[in-house]
């Protein structure tokens, strides 16, 4: 008997590690960019440049929210070709939870 493959040991751990990141990148993004911000304003005098890097800041935060997107998007996908997952595909008796039987 072929045993399944296993998910790795701290899988789901690692999963939702990574839905917590996306906050988190967020703000690290906007502070990075005040930062920059902060730094030109110093370098140049001029207080419009304050506002650059803050503008790059929600920038990157804005990027950081569709590469989460796009990532789940293709998971999503992958998961609807799965023929488990068919529209009017009845489920028999015998393939109603294999993870039970381990």
């Amino acid at each position: 008997m072929l045993k399944k493959e296993e998910d790795p040991k701290f899988k789901k751990i690692v999963d939702a590690a990574d839905g917590l990141s996306l906050g988190i990148s967020m703000v690290v993004a906007v502070l990075i960019g005040i930062g920059i911000g902060l730094g030109l304003k110093s370098l140049t005098g001029a207080t419009w440049t304050f506002w650059i890097g803050v503008a790059i800041g929600i920038g990157a935060a804005v990027n950081n929210v569709y590469i989460a997107y796009s990532k789940q998007k293709r998971s999503l996908d992958e998961l609807a070709k799965d023929p488990r997952y068919r529209p009017g595909r009845e489920i028999k008796a015998d393939e109603e939870d294999e993870d039970e039987k381990y």
